[in-house]
């Protein structure tokens, strides 16, 4: 995305959240179990249960979970990269993959803001979102103290 393009963003986010409450998507960990989804679907036995992953093996139920939500009426919609850290990906083998399943994650999201915004359900004066989730990981300084700060610094940089 060119640097005039995130600033027209910038811009109507800002004047949005200058003019009315938005609303953010829901669960998508939730929404995703609705899918009744099998180890198959998220890519094999040793990565079931890795959300994440989903954006590379059903990236149809990613989107369309997105577009449900923006039907709903959502203004901003978060990626599905809740546990996209480095740290956390790491359980499932799949650290050096970080990088990749979060820039998809985020295209998936765009993709579905794009078509909304280009759909019946579309309105010039309401632009949609995109958020980057970023959730907690499953190590801790203080009570296990199974990760550094700069660990855990540089997972959420990543």
């Amino acid at each position: 995305m060119d640097v005039l393009r995130r600033q027209q963003l910038r811009q109507q986010l800002d004047d949005a959240l200058a003019s009315r409450i938005l609303i953010l998507d829901g669960a998508m960990g939730t929404m995703l179990q609705e899918h009744n989804p099998t180890a198959e679907d998220f890519g094999g036995l040793h990565l079931e249960n890795c959300n994440e992953n989903l954006c590379r093996t059903r990236p149809d139920w990613i989107v369309d979970i997105h577009r449900a939500y923006l039907a709903a009426g959502s203004d901003i919609i978060e990626t599905n990269s809740f546990q996209g850290s480095p740290i956390v990906l790491a359980e499932f083998g799949l650290a050096d993959k970080a990088h990749e399943i979060n820039v998809l994650a985020a295209q998936l999201a765009r993709r579905a803001v794009d078509e909304f915004s280009t759909s019946e359900f579309s309105r010039k004066d309401k632009p949609r979102f995109v958020a980057g989730s970023l959730g907690p990981t499953t190590k801790s300084i203080t009570l296990r103290g199974d990760v550094t700060f700069q660990e855990l610094r540089d997972s959420y940089y990543e």
